[in-house]
């Protein structure tokens, strides 16, 4: 798969959500949805980047060339809605 670049300023937004586990609610490209806490990012070895949401007692990792829209469900003075 092709590496989709984020800009600096969506990478801002996702690095915020993380350092205060914001509860985010994530629609990707396809529209399927997830939703959790917002924990941290990994680098793979094949250079895709993915933030890791926990979802109840369970971490899933999103890439974030697939991700379209997030939104956050924790108020906060930083954003509501991020459109990548």
């Amino acid at each position: 798969m092709s590496h989709k670049l984020i800009s600096c300023a969506i990478h801002d937004y996702i690095e915020i959500a993380c350092m205060y586990h914001f509860k985010v609610n994530l629609t990707l490209q396809d529209n399927t949805t997830f939703q959790g806490i917002a924990k941290t990012t990994k680098t793979s070895t094949d250079k895709n980047e993915y933030l890791i949401l926990q979802q109840e007692d369970k971490f899933t990792s999103i890439e974030l060339g697939r991700i379209k829209i997030m939104q956050s469900l924790t108020k906060n003075p930083h954003f509501d809605t991020v459109n990548f």
